[in-house]
């Protein structure tokens, strides 16, 4: 903690520049991505910068934490950085949906949440990308996944399990699930990059 608003995750320090990496490839080179759970704040003012012209929407359902995000705003401004909104995931309609931003979103960035919220959490992201994205739109993942029904590493194995300790509906996401409920929402399957730590960056693509 800092004496201002602003939180620290020490994951993003050692996670933002591959993810930049990948997103700088995968994402459309316009309009606005909508960043759901944005957590701290850290990779917004990180990745807003290196990724103009596109518009940066960070969005998180805790008070705290949009606090956190616009301390870091402040600390880090961007002009393409945008005030945090207030969304929850498992909202049937986000606010973004009744208050038009002002460029069309193009792409949705969710990183490390599916596996620390319930797997309601995860439906209802794949809905609002399917409502809100255009054909061509991009859903982009981050975390760790589980593929075809078992843990990809020891230590995803043992984290998956201290997060059922914590809460029994989080833990590591099965990516065929994942990617089966991605299809009834018209997002299909893109490509696949591993990440450092036995994460996956997860791309799906608007149909």
């Amino acid at each position: 903690m800092t004496e201002d608003a602003r939180r620290f995750a020490p994951a993003t320090q050692r996670n933002r520049q591959p993810i930049l990496e990948v997103l700088s490839q995968v994402l459309p080179t316009q309009g606005m991505i909508l960043e759901i759970a944005s957590g701290t704040g850290e990779h917004a003012v990180f990745f807003a910068p290196r990724l103009h012209p596109r518009l940066w929407q960070p969005s998180d359902l805790d008070p705290e934490l949009r606090a956190s995000i616009s301390a870091w705003q402040a600390h880090s401004p961007s002009a393409n950085l945008r005030s945090p909104l207030a969304i929850d995931a498992q909202a049937p309609q986000w606010s973004v949906e009744t208050e038009l931003p002002p460029e069309p979103i193009t792409a949705l960035v969710c990183i490390n949440m599916i596996h620390i919220s319930p797997w309601a959490s995860c439906l209802g992201l794949l809905a609002g990308a399917g409502r809100i994205l255009k054909p061509g739109g991009i859903l982009y993942l981050y975390g760790p996944f589980q593929q075809g029904g078992a843990h990809t590493a020891e230590s995803n194995q043992q984290f998956d399990q201290m997060l059922r300790d914590q809460d029994p509906s989080w833990g590591v996401r099965d990516l065929d699930q994942v990617t089966e409920q991605a299809e009834t929402q018209h997002l299909q399957l893109q490509e696949i990059v591993p990440m450092p730590a036995h994460n996956l960056s997860v791309i799906f693509s608007r149909c």
